[in-house]
C-alpha cells in the first residue's frame, strides 16, 4: 500500500528494534586443533605424487575461531542458537547487546535439527528475553526483521518478508521445514532472530543459498515451533525426544497424483507400517495417503516428520488419511520410540578392521535418533574414532554393518563374536544409504 500522509512516510521499525534488539547476542567460539607443519611444497600434486602425505613436519597447536549469533530465549540465561555455530567449540563466549560477556556452558545439542542452547549465569538478574511467536500462523508476504552479527561487524538489523513456507530440500536434516526470507542473511547472522512486526521470534536464521557466501536474497530460519521443543527439552534437562511415526513414506508425485485420482499432488504414501508401532495402533495402512496433520497440510515426507516433531510425547494428534478415495481422520498417538532390542553400545577394539568404530544394535529408538527407516536391519556404526582402522576403511556412523565373512550380523553379540573367532582375510557387507559395499581386506 501506498503511503498516503506523512506519518506514513516516515513510519519506522525503530521501536520494535529497540524493543527485541536486547535479547540477540553476539556468540565467538574457540578451539584449538592439532596441525602439521609442512612444506608448501608437499601441498604440491607432483611432490604428493612421488613422496605421498608421509613426509609432514611437526605436529603444532593452532587455534580456530568462529562467531555466530544467538537469541536469549529465556531470562534465566537460556540462550538458543545453531548447532553449527558451537560444534566441537572449547570456549563459548556470549556478549549481550550491553557488551557485557559470559561464558557460557552448551547444555543441549541436537544436529538433526542444528539448534542448541546454551547456559549463562546472569548472576541473579533476569535478562531480556524474546518471546515465541506461532510459526505455523506466518503467511507469505508477512513482514519480518532478521537480527544477527554478520561477518563479525556488530549487530545488525535488515528487513525483509516471508518469501516462502515449508521448504524442506535444504539441509540433510529430516524434521525441518524451513522459512524462506528476502530478509538480508550473511555469515555470522547464524543463531540469530527471524523477528515478526509484533515483537517475537518467528525462526532462528540458519542457512542461506548463494554462489558467493554473501546475501542474494534467499534465506531460511528454522520455525519457531521447533525451537521451543528443543528448549523445552533443554530447561528440563532431558534430551530431544520426538514422537516416533512407526512408518516410512513416500511423497506424492505428479503422476501418483493422477493415478490416485487427487486434483494435485499433497501428501504422502505410507510404503511400510511396523507392527504394533503408532501408526499401526492409529489404524494406518500400508498405501495410505496422509495429507495433513492436526488440519496442516504435508507435502513430503520431511514436512510430516515436521509437524510430528513439533509436538510433545504424550499426546496425540488429529491424522487425515485418504484411502481409496474416501477421507477419514485417525487419532494418532505421539510416543517415543522403544528402545527393543537394548542398544548394548560396544567400542570395537584389536588389531581388526573395524578398530575405533562404536556400534549399536539398531532399534526403533536408535533409527529415530539416527534418522534411519524403522524397519532397517542389522548393527549400526554410531561412531568412529580418528586415526583408527575403521576411519582408514572410511567407515562413517549410520553405516549398517550386515555381513562379515558371508555371515549375517543382526546383533552387536552376533558381530563380537564372528570378530573373536576370525582368521584369514576379511569380507564385511556395510550398507550405507541405498548402497550395499563388499569390502575385502587381504
Amino acid at each position: 500500500m501506498v503511503p498516503t500522509s506523512r506519518a506514513e512516510i516516515q513510519a519506522s521499525f525503530a521501536p520494535l528494534v529497540k524493543q527485541v534488539s536486547p535479547t540477540v547476542v553476539n556468540i565467538y567460539t574457540r578451539t584449538v586443533v592439532q596441525q602439521q607443519a609442512r612444506s608448501p611444497l608437499f601441498d604440491d600434486p607432483f611432490f604428493r605424487r612421488f613422496f605421498g602425505d608421509q613426509l609432514g613436519g611437526a605436529t603444532r597447536e593452532r587455534v580456530q575461531r568462529s562467531l555466530g549469533s544467538g537469541v536469549i530465549a529465556d531470562p534465566r540465561g537460556y540462550v538458543v542458537t545453531n548447532n553449527h555455530v558451537v560444534a566441537g567449540a572449547q570456549e563459548i563466549t556470549v556478549v549481550l547487546h550491553d557488551r557485557r560477556e559470559f561464558e557460557a556452558e552448551l547444555i543441549l545439542a541436537d544436529e538433526r535439527t542444528d539448534l542448541a542452547v546454551l547456559k549463562i549465569d546472569p548472576a541473579g538478574a533476569p535478562l531480556p528475553a524474546l518471546g515465541f511467536g506461532d510459526s505455523d500462523e506466518l503467511e507469505v508476504g508477512d513482514l519480518v526483521l532478521a537480527i544477527g552479527n554478520p561477518f563479525g561487524v556488530g549487530q545488525t538489523v535488515t528487513s525483509g518478508i516471508v518469501s516462502a513456507l515449508g521448504r524442506t530440500m535444504v539441509g540433510d536434516a529430516d524434521t525441518q521445514s524451513f522459512i524462506q526470507t528476502d530478509a538480508a542473511i550473511n555469515p555470522g547472522n547464524s543463531g540469530g532472530a527471524l523477528i515478526t512486526m509484533d515483537g517475537r521470534l518467528a525462526g532462528i536464521n540458519t542457512a542461506i543459498f548463494s554462489r558467493s557466501g554473501g546475501s542474494l536474497g534467499i534465506g531460511f530460519a528454522i520455525p519457531s515451533n521447533l525451537v521451543a521443543s528443543v528448549l523445552h527439552a533443554a530447561t528440563l534437562g532431558t534430551g530431544v525426544v520426538r514422537p516416533w511415526t512407526g512408518a516410512t513414506f513416500q511423497a506424492v508425485t505428479a503422476e501418483i497424483a493422477q493415478s490416485l485420482g487427487f486434483d494435485r499432488p499433497v501428501g504422502v504414501i505410507v510404503r511400510a507400517v511396523y507392527p504394533k508401532g503408532p501408526a499401526d495402533r492409529a489404524g494406518i495402512r500400508v498405501g495410505d495417503v496422509i495429507t495433513s496433520v492436526d488440519g496442516r497440510e504435508v507435502l513430503d515426507p520431511r514436512m510430516l516428520k515436521f509437524r510430528i516433531a513439533t509436538k510433545p510425547v504424550g499426546q496425540t494428534a488429529q491424522v487425515e488419511i485418504r484411502r481409496a478415495g474416501a477421507a477419514r481422520t485417525v487419532r494418532f498417538p505421539l510416543e517415543a520410540a522403544p528402545e527393543n532390542p537394548p542398544r548394548d553400545e560396544t567400542l570395537i577394539k584389536g588389531n581388526i578392521p573395524l578398530a575405533g568404530a562404536t556400534v549399536a544394535n539398531l532399534s526403533p529408538a536408535v533409527a529415530e535418533e539416527t534418522g534411519m527407516p524403522p524397519d532397517a536391519t542389522g548393527v549400526v556404526i554410531t561412531g568412529v574414532a580418528r586415526g583408527s582402522p575403521a576411519e582408514r576403511l572410511r567407515l562413517r556412523p549410520r553405516d549398517l554393518v550386515l555381513a562379515i565373512d558371508g555371515q549375517d550380523v543382526k546383533r552387536v553379540s552376533d558381530l563380537t563374536g564372528l570378530l573373536a573367532n576370525h582368521q584369514g582375510g576379511w569380507r564385511i557387507a556395510v550398507q550405507r544409504g541405498e548402497q550395499t559395499v563388499n569390502l575385502v581386506i587381504r
